[in-house]
């Protein structure tokens, strides 16, 4: 007993005909016509970020300058012992990079975190690596080192990758647009 319908009467119109006839359809799906953002992770930005944290950790072993024996733990260590008057001394630049590269590290491992966007955490972690570059170029300008990097150690050089490494990932995660399916 399989019954016909109309051509102009939707399928589970009522039997009652008077007034408009019935026009939802449940069992249709809606169907957007705009761009889904795809939601996943910064693969690139994220591991330069990573990688930059690594390179903070590594230049704590390291000397800091070429013809002394101070590594980066000492010149940390030192700054938090005199934490009050860590611009006065110098060691601010020490400090920045080392804790700029452990904030970089952990934002790489939050860009790989599926979102629709990593921007904000690349414009944070663009912030950091300006703190972390300006680490890198005091040292440089001044008198004693004079834009010598035959000064300075393998240390300071990773501190110098911590700087390249979070300004590359940083942009990459700000300039990457959301992937749209």
């Amino acid at each position: 007993m399989s019954e016909q319908h109309p051509p102009g009467q939707p399928v589970g119109a009522s039997a009652y005909s008077g007034g408009e006839p019935a026009t939802t359809d449940f069992t249709a799906p809606r169907y957007s016509d705009r761009p889904v953002a795809f939601r996943g992770p910064e693969s690139l930005g994220g591991l330069l970020l990573i990688l930059a944290g690594i390179a903070a950790g590594v230049s704590l072993l390291l000397d800091w300058l070429a013809d002394d024996d101070a590594s980066g733990w000492s010149f940390v260590r030192e700054a938090f012992d005199d934490l009050g008057s860590v611009f006065d001394n110098g060691l601010w630049q020490p400090l920045a990079i080392v804790l700029g590269g452990g904030v970089l590290f952990l934002l790489g491992l939050l860009m790989w975190l599926p979102m629709r966007s990593h921007r904000f955490f690349g414009v944070l972690g663009l912030l950091v690596s300006l703190v972390v570059t300006a680490g890198i170029l005091v040292p440089l300008a001044d008198d004693k080192a004079n834009w010598d990097l035959g000064f300075f150690g393998s240390g300071f050089w990773c501190g110098i990758g911590v700087a390249v490494l979070g300004l590359l990932g940083s942009i990459k995660a700000i300039l990457t647009k959301p992937k749209v399916a």
